[in-house]
């Protein structure tokens, strides 16, 4: 009896090993994506426009290239973004979601958290699908509509005051409290394909409500700035992670409405 404890605690933490290797690897190479691209953004500059901003390529074609593969490669840059901004929170949810299945081989229950993972990142995938042409359409119209491109500045203080302004919401507590407790402790989920992969829709769709004020500040300020990416980052981090996520999410909040009043002074010249 003792040898089988011991030989089913030894597999439990090579497992709990292979689980934080395998997240360690897939957050390198996403954040060296990342960066990547966006070293790539940055070399191509971007388009000056009136209100003294500039216009990231991001939702732009290059020469000879069409919509849709500008549109993905705009997806793929935002999944690789994705995946290096949100693992670090999500890996507790994963944590938790392993300990919730209880008996299954490791291999099975790698592949279980695998497909949690992908039904996670598929929610911010169609976020991505769905950001994309509206930001091209924004950003034709701001090039055809000089007035409207001198209030830009303005627009994105206002957008970055209401994302600080959403996380006071209840329902952006609601959300919260649903990303820092799934699954519940003590409650036990099927070791099968189908109940993981709803788990991790369900996981995306409230991380996705959840984040998504400070998301549309992300895409305001600079899709793939990665100072603008690494303080969202850190931010969605600590609101998931600190004992008082309710709390931290407010002070985030607090912090985000004095940035937006400041870009709106800025750009008013007050």
């Amino acid at each position: 009896m003792i040898p089988e404890t011991m030989h089913s605690s030894h597999s439990a933490r090579a497992s709990r090993r292979a689980f934080f290797g395998a997240s360690a690897l897939l957050f390198a190479v996403s954040a060296a994506v990342t960066i990547a691209c966006c070293a790539s953004m940055s070399a191509m500059g971007g388009m000056a426009m009136p209100g003294g901003w500039t216009m990231s390529m991001a939702w732009m074609r290059m020469p000879g290239q069409t919509w849709s593969a500008a549109a993905a490669s705009f997806i793929g840059m935002w999944v690789a973004m994705m995946v290096a901004m949100m693992l670090p929170s999500l890996m507790p949810m994963l944590l938790r979601y392993r300990e919730a299945v209880g008996k299954a081989s490791e291999t099975h229950l790698g592949r279980l958290t695998a497909l949690v993972g992908a039904a996670y990142f598929i929610v911010w995938t169609v976020f991505g699908i769905a950001a994309f042409p509206l930001g091209a359409a924004l950003a034709a119209i701001e090039m055809r509509l000089s007035a409207l491109a001198r209030a830009v500045p303005i627009g994105v203080g206002v957008v970055v005051s209401l994302a600080g302004a959403l996380q006071f919401t209840a329902w952006k507590a609601r959300h919260l409290a649903c990303c820092r407790a799934a699954p519940e402790r003590g409650r036990k989920l099927p070791a099968d394909g189908a109940t993981a992969w709803r788990h991790g829709m369900r996981l995306g769709l409230h991380c996705s409500h959840c984040c998504a004020g400070l998301t549309a500040m992300l895409l305001v300020i600079g899709v793939m700035d990665l100072r603008a990416m690494a303080v969202v980052t850190v931010a969605n981090t600590l609101e998931r992670l600190a004992p008082a996520g309710e709390r931290v999410a407010q002070g985030i909040g607090a912090v985000t409405i004095a940035a937006g009043l400041f870009l709106i002074a800025r750009a008013t010249g007050l």
